[in-house]
């Protein structure tokens, strides 16, 4: 009979490769290696950081002036299609450059998505914290909010609070806000009912913590998660009916650059000169399809129902 080496335990299991990662293992370090290892979010994450980048630093990226109306540059073509340098995708019917547009309004598109999800998270997510934890009419009362809110159409609400207040960028952002906060109230709502009933809740509750300390040190840091993933998912829908309210006339008003104007004045254009839709269409194309694959992701990894815990 062979002695064991040190350190080897007799019919100890062997490791396997698909071993799940240490518990011991940081969450942000956790996050990077689970992003790295899917195709989809590490592309939609990498499409997302260009897109913040753009936004941010868009003054500094401009080749011309997005608001200077030339008039013997109206209708220029793209660069790859006869056009000059530096107006890549060409110029509008004023003359105005629209690469520069375009990028100036990634700036209000990710502003206003921002704004709409951060409004609509915080308000919807402190309300369903309140409704799942006390209960009873409290409980009633904000549920049947939401579901009387949830009786109109999305579109057909924010279309009637824009009509009521006037176009501009805080009216869209408070009339997105108000379309969406119930998403997150009706979430955070059934997540709290499940941990209110938790040991670690109910043993909170009989030392006497107080009730907003449990709310925001015990349920809604286990709920974020969650909130995390619709947040980000929410970013793109906030940012097509943007465009989308923009297009109609009722979101940011010109001469601000934005994906919805720019098509809406390119729309009696189509035939003739394609590209003054072209390049905001592909920028709200992509700009959808990167958040829902980061999304996506997310939801994948965090939301517990598709992990299987």
């Amino acid at each position: 009979m062979t002695a064991l080496e040190p350190g080897e335990a007799q019919g100890a299991p062997e490791a396997r490769a698909d071993a799940p990662l240490d518990d011991h293992v940081p969450p942000l370090r956790r996050f990077f290696q689970e992003l790295w290892a899917s195709p989809k979010g590490m592309t939609g994450f990498v499409c997302m950081a260009v897109i913040i980048i753009v936004a941010i630093f868009a003054p500094l990226l401009l080749p011309a002036d997005p608001t200077e109306q030339i008039i013997k540059n109206r209708f220029m073509p793209p660069v790859f299609a006869g056009g000059e340098w530096p107006h890549f995708l060409g110029a509008d019917n004023l003359g105005r450059d629209i690469f520069s547009r375009v990028i100036l309004g990634t700036q209000t598109s990710v502003a206003v998505g921002a704004f709409v999800v951060m409004l609509a998270l915080v308000v919807g997510s402190a309300l369903g914290a309140i409704a799942g934890y006390f209960g009873g009419l409290v409980d009633s009362f904000i549920m049947r909010l939401t579901d009387f809110q949830l009786s109109f159409p999305f579109i057909l609400l924010a279309i009637i609070f824009m009509a009521i207040f006037g176009p501009g960028f805080t009216s869209l952002v408070i009339a997105l806000a108000v379309a969406i906060w119930v998403n997150y109230a009706r979430l955070v709502r059934g997540e709290t009912l499940k941990l209110r009933e938790l040991e670690f809740i109910q043993a909170a509750r009989s030392i006497g913590v107080r009730h907003s300390v449990i709310i925001l040190r015990h349920v809604v840091p286990n709920v974020l998660p969650s909130i995390i993933v619709m947040a980000t998912l929410d970013i793109a829908f906030v940012i097509i009916f943007e465009a989308a309210l923009s297009f109609l006339g009722l979101g940011i008003q010109p001469p601000t650059p934005s994906w919805g104007v720019m098509i809406s004045d390119g729309r009696n254009y189509m035939f003739e000169s394609l590209w003054m839709t072209l390049g905001p269409g592909l920028a709200i194309l992509v700009t959808a399809v990167a958040i829902n694959l980061f999304g996506d992701f997310l939801r994948d990894t965090y939301d517990p129902r598709l992990a299987g815990l």
